[in-house]
């Protein structure tokens, strides 16, 4: 029996390597995130416990079903919270027009909810115990802003919640994330789509994050009720972020020993390295692989100022009070 550990890099690797582990961890993230009871059950381990075989077993990774689209709104998410330039300048850009109070932001900050995370016990209540007890909701339209906690709080319910809630925030079900500035005391809510076509606006909805297509330029737009923040895709967010999915998707497949994907959804050279290196340990836990893949997400490079953190995650997430014995080759990823 040996620790599952992740070795430090030694010397620097390039920003985009570093950035395409963050993006890995995410999507690894967003797949357990969708793990059902049954899917549990069907492979007799907690959250904590699923390993990269079972994970890639379970999950049967389909790019037109959904869990892209987790996987997007997971590495928004973290992308904010580590102050990566490429989608925080365009987030701020589109909060500073929908309410005066971000005018004179610094960076923007992001709390993740999405009513179907919110059904699992203590998620919620750490989004609520993240905002603190003096947090508002900022709704549509002129007027008091809402108590934080006790509105989202009936709106973790989903649809059903629709009933009870007041007028200006009657769509508030919908939201992906929750952002504010650096004192994170009023928060606009925010949905994501990975395709700007599927996006909802609706009462107290304020934000659209999305990439750039061929019919929507990035910057900020306005758009039925919402102000769009439009992440540039060439050379920018979007690309990374496919190319980190498709190399993980491939690593899923291999695992789980599914049909491949399509020849042109291969991922970059550093995505396929990435995909090599995942493939490595597929008894591996998955949470152990976030934490490695962590490790060199956030390593110290040389010039490069901001960096991409951890997400604070619940408890019934990743299990980590638990500390179960691993067996399982040490895995030591290399430089992207």
């Amino acid at each position: 029996m040996s620790e599952v550990t992740f070795l430090n890099q030694q010397e620097p690797i390039d920003e985009y390597g570093r950035a395409l582990a963050a993006v890995g961890r995410s999507v690894l993230r967003a797949l357990l995130d969708s793990l059902s009871v049954a899917d549990l059950t069907d492979v007799n381990a907690e959250a904590g416990e699923v390993t990269m075989r079972q994970l890639a077993k379970v999950v049967r990774i389909d790019r037109d079903k959904g869990m892209q689209g987790d996987g997007f709104e997971w590495a928004v998410h973290e992308a904010i919270v580590g102050g990566e330039p490429r989608v925080t300048e365009p987030v701020a850009a589109a909060l500073a027009k929908a309410s005066p109070t971000f005018k004179s932001m610094s960076d923007p900050t992001s709390l993740l909810f999405g009513y179907e995370r919110a059904k699992y016990l203590g998620f919620l209540e750490a989004t609520v115990k993240a905002a603190g007890s003096e947090a508002v909701l900022l709704p549509d339209g002129q007027g008091h802003p809402f108590a934080f906690g006790p509105w989202v709080s009936v709106a973790a319910e989903g649809k059903s919640a629709e009933a009870r809630l007041k007028d200006r925030i009657k769509s508030v079900w919908k939201t992906d994330i929750f952002l504010s500035d650096q004192e994170e005391l009023r928060y606009a809510a925010a949905t994501i789509k990975s395709n700007h076509t599927l996006l909802e606006a609706g009462p107290g909805l304020r934000i659209g994050i999305v990439p750039e297509a061929t019919n929507l330029a990035p910057g900020t737009h306005r758009r039925e009720g919402l102000w769009l923040a439009v992440l540039p895709d060439r050379d920018g967010f979007m690309a990374l972020f496919h190319d980190g999915f498709q190399a993980v998707a491939e690593a899923m497949d291999t695992l789980g020993k599914m049909s491949r994907g399509k020849y042109y959804m291969k991922p970059s050279v550093s995505g396929q390295k990435m995909q090599a290196q995942l493939e490595k340990y597929p008894t591996a836990k998955v949470v152990d692989v976030v934490d490695a893949l962590n490790e060199i997400a956030q390593q110290q490079l040389v010039g490069v100022s901001t960096k991409m953190v951890s997400v604070q995650a619940p408890d019934w997430l990743s299990l980590k009070e638990k500390a179960p014995k691993v067996i399982a080759p040490r895995p030591s990823f290399e430089p992207l």
